[in-house]
């Protein structure tokens, strides 16, 4: 079963939404960090789904207290 889909505390650069997304899909978080940085020299709205995810995505702190995806 996969990690439910939160922010991290502890690994946390800027949102934390980079290491929430490595641990969901099992890589490093400096590896999603990688392929965001070269995503976002595609055109496309990569930085605002990257805003979307900080502000929907709930923070492991509080995860417990709200349901987590």
């Amino acid at each position: 079963m996969a990690a439910a889909l939160v922010r991290p505390v502890k690994p946390r650069m800027i949102a934390g939404v980079c290491a929430g997304l490595a641990r969901r899909f099992g890589t490093t978080p400096t590896t999603m960090r990688v392929i965001f940085l070269l995503s976002c020299l595609l055109p496309g709205p990569q930085f605002l789904v990257y805003l979307a995810l900080w502000i929907l995505l709930p923070s492991e702190d509080r995860a417990g207290t709200t349901a987590a995806w």
